[in-house]
């Protein structure tokens, strides 16, 4: 006991070290679909949808579906980002951590056929093998960790189930099958503990030989079956799981929609070539796979396209490799037929764990998305590394002489294992650092060259991306996706001319259509982008709107189903003015995705803009039913709000753009409706500070530097304060009538600069000749001087311009009023200096 605790620290500590700079790598390849692009970790969507998805978030049912059925180990994502959203650490550590527990595991069950220690080294070789930091370090590699853990788990618990001519324990048999269907649902090859279980029940259990068992097969084909006692309650177990197996499969088979992954000549170039080429290249993978483990010294993410040329004759020498590997193969099955002993049962142990887990990923009974992964051999390496410690183990008992040099040999390999897991942990930290280390072992594969070119990318690196697709170019002429990401380099670069010739020369590898075959099932997905891209390209001459809409129609009539193809249709139509035929289009793609915001949020925008903002607004709340973030719809959505004068819905409509403000701080825009928001409110302060915000992310925000100077003039009695604000907006928009017109109201009210004011009003009429408002506006200026003759006629001519304005009548008569009055005072100043000065003629006369 106290060795096992020490053994099992030594591997915990083991496992630390080697993996400690995993928990500094960031989510990289296939980490971005299975992670960060994958709405079924979202807290908004509902759990069930784990189930009838796969592991990337796609439907199981739809035809572009990878079909790899991993609904347990998403929910652990799930949990992960529970915890904290997208920070990559937690989710590496939790990969470490159940890293360390197979390791645990693993010697638990190798002490049921080993030696303690020696069970010890096979776990400490398993545990720093570097052929693992795929499985390890790539969270997407959890699947393996999780699906061996209750691999083995099962395997220890069949082993409770059943004894030496035992009879059948049913809780334990009942639990092996419980721990199936979880690792089953972790990965798909955790199925194959089942053909495991059955091996341990024959050969372990039951300690039958292959002589024996040979005997019982004759009995049946002679007519006399023969079948000893201990053989009728291993067929009821073995029976049972096989049952338990057929289930599973119809379960998974019912989920999958009875459909076959499509996969096309870019993931898995033997599974397109014609027999012998297929047959060959497939059984050269095997010895592939060996050498990995037995020398994994050029590692490499991306084992696709060209990295393994196919075998295309018999006399190409790597079918000697082939013979070889099956020669060595034979040796060992010649070994385990010969006795049945202690020795012999490891043996046949570590053969059905290192063979039977590699068999579904093998491509010897159908073709899988990929020629090598080295992930898949993460439970497979479990047999490998029993023969090893077997090895070792036979050696230090039969070979005393050679005892230091064996240690040193043992000592020198977990030196150098662990030394290359440690270093390999560190080509994970990114995309650009892992797939240039994978360009040093292989130049083969133009994937390689297109993802670190993807890589640069992100960091608007386009010339040096540039570089490595055209690079990808040259290693393989007919890659349609590194055209296309010439041509998309190009337009990023402004080089519009050299991105559609990129982007027609990618085109032009497209298969041809087949009369009676699916054009869908021979392209993948995404090298349909090339449609959308060149469309977007001729898209912005609006002269070539209806070439932009052929690219797009063609997309869509070779993969129904495409919904990129349809939004981006339904733009260029909305582009064209057919709106009604867009919102056709639009409504074309909910009908493949109902959940897809973006198509959603496109509907709402054109039911706006054909004058139904009711319906839109059901869109836009449909759109974030689906996608609460969807960032569009909450701010489209909270101005509707805003412009409805919902009193109800104000609060909601400052919880949505506030979200938006904590994603995205910097974004003026966010602001400016929030401050329009509270300023309906008359909460003026709030909307004083959201105006003040915006103008501080966009100092040119002409509708937050008008409505700030308004409300500071009108609300907050404080014109003063409200100048600067006028002041940048007439010198930025000089043509800003409503600015022009407040800042003469100021001049007017505040200032008393009515040459100003009038100068401010004047340019306004200059501007838009029939603005009542400015006309008024000089009326009032003359108003101010005391000029009521000019007044007076400046604003019967604005009376006669707007005839019902009743403002202007009422001023009109105000000032009528008052020049009457001046009038009549005046002639009554006049009447009597004029009576005066006749009474001075009088008494002079006399």
């Amino acid at each position: 006991m106290e060795h096992h605790t020490v053994y099992s620290a030594v591997l915990v500590v083991m496992v630390a070290v080697c993996y400690y700079k995993a928990l500094g790598c960031g989510f990289v390849f296939d980490d971005m679909s299975a992670i960060v692009e994958n709405k079924d970790l979202r807290p908004r969507t509902p759990i069930a949808n784990l189930f009838w998805n796969d592991f990337w978030g796609t439907p199981m049912k739809m035809e572009k579906s990878h079909k790899s059925y991993r609904p347990l180990c998403v929910l652990t994502f799930r949990l992960n980002y529970a915890i904290s959203e997208l920070e990559p650490m937690s989710y590496h550590l939790v990969n470490v951590v159940l890293h360390a527990i197979v390791c645990l595991l693993f010697m638990k069950v190798c002490n049921m056929f080993l030696r303690e220690f020696t069970s010890f080294v096979a776990a400490l070789l398993f545990a720093v093998h570097p052929i693992h930091t795929e499985a390890v370090t790539g969270v997407v590699g959890r699947a393996e960790a999780l699906s061996s853990i209750f691999f083995l788990a099962a395997l220890i618990m069949y082993s409770n189930c059943t004894s030496y001519h035992g009879r059948i324990k049913w809780p334990p048999l009942l639990g092996t099958v419980v721990m199936v269907t979880i690792a089953m649902l972790c990965k798909e090859q955790g199925i194959t503990v089942i053909g495991v279980c059955c091996v341990y029940e024959v050969f372990v259990a039951q300690r039958a030989s292959f002589p024996e068992l040979l005997r019982i097969l004759l009995s049946f084909v002679r007519g006399k079956p023969h079948i000893p006692s201990w053989l009728r309650n291993s067929v009821v177990r073995a029976v049972f799981l096989v049952g338990t197996t057929v289930f599973l499969l119809l379960a998974r088979i019912k989920v999958m929609g009875a459909q076959l992954p499509v996969f096309t000549r870019y993931d898995n170039p033997a599974s397109m070539e014609n027999t012998p080429a297929r047959q060959l290249t497939f059984n050269y993978l095997l010895p592939i796979n060996a050498w990995l483990l037995l020398f994994p010294s050029g590692l490499c993410c991306d084992w696709t396209m060209g990295t393994i040329p196919v075998i295309s004759s018999i006399l190409d020498p790597r079918n000697l490799f082939t013979l070889l590997f099956y020669a060595v193969m034979g040796k060992f099955v010649h070994y385990m037929l010969q006795a049945q002993d202690k020795r012999n049962r490891v043996i046949i142990m570590s053969f059905s764990l290192l063979v039977l887990p590699f068999v579904p990923a093998s491509n010897l009974f159908f073709p899988v998305g990929f020629v090598v992964a080295e992930r898949i051999l993460y439970t497979p390496s479990m047999g490998f590394s029993m023969l090893v410690a077997l090895g070792f183990q036979i050696l230090l008992d039969n070979k005393q002489s050679l005892k230091p040099f064996l240690w040193g040999m043992l000592g020198f390999l977990l030196l150098t294992h662990s030394v290359k897991t440690f270093i390999r942990n560190g080509d994970w930290e990114s995309e650009y650092s892992i797939f240039r280390s994978a360009l040093k072992v292989n130049t083969k594969n133009a994937k390689l060259f297109n993802n670190v070119g993807h890589a640069l990318e992100k960091y608007a690196k386009y010339a040096e991306a540039l570089e490595y697709f055209e690079k990808a170019v040259s290693v393989q002429q007919d890659d349609i996706g590194a055209h296309i990401n010439v041509g998309r380099t190009y337009n990023n670069l402004n080089m519009s001319r050299e991105a559609e010739a990129a982007y027609k020369k990618a085109l032009s590898y497209f298969p041809q259509v087949q009369p009676g075959k699916s054009y869908q099932a021979r392209i993948a997905p995404n090298h349909l982008n090339v449609y959308l891209n060149l469309a977007s390209l001729v898209g912005k001459d609006p002269s070539r709107l209806m070439e932009a809409d052929k690219y797009l129609k063609t997309a869509v009539s070779m993969r129904p189903d495409y919904v990129q193809g349809y939004i981006n249709r339904g733009d260029i139509l909305v582009k064209q003015g057919q709106k009604e035929e867009a919102l056709k289009v639009y409504r074309t793609a909910l009908h493949y995705e109902p959940d897809n915001a973006d198509v959603l949020y496109n509907i709402g925008v054109v039911l706006l803009e054909l004058g139904k903002p009711e319906e839109a607004r059901k869109n836009f709340e449909a759109a974030l039913h689906h996608d609460p973030d969807h960032s569009q719809s909450l701010y489209n959505s909270a101005i509707m709000i805003q412009e409805s004068g919902e009193q109800k819905m104000w609060a909601e409509g400052i919880r949505r753009l506030q979200k938006l403000i904590r994603r995205e701080p910097e974004d003026p825009k966010y602001y400016f409706t929030l401050g329009m928001i509270h300023m309906d409110m008359q909460n003026y302060q709030e909307a004083e500070r959201d105006f003040k915000n915006c103008i501080k992310y966009d100092p040119l925000f002409r509708s937050a530097l008008f409505n700030l100077a308004l409300m500071l003039n009108n609300n907050l009695n404080r014109p003063l304060d409200a100048i600067p604000y006028l002041e940048t907006l007439i010198k930025n928009y000089p043509e800003h009538t409503k600015a022009l017109l407040l800042m003469g109201d100021i001049n007017v009210n505040a200032l008393k600069k009515l040459d100003e004011a009038e100068r401010n009003f004047a340019r306004v009429v200059e501007l838009e000749p029939d603005n009542v408002q400015a006309h008024h506006n000089l009326c009032v200026v003359h108003v101010e001087r005391g000029d009521l003759i000019r007044a007076e006629k400046c604003l019967t001519k604005v009376h006669n311009m707007a005839p019902t304005e009743k403002y202007i009548i009422n001023h009109l008569n105000i000032v009528r009023s008052k020049l009457n009055e001046l009038i009549k005072k005046r002639q009554e100043e006049m009447q009597k200096k004029g009576g005066q000065t006749g009474a001075d003629k009088q008494k002079g006369g006399r």
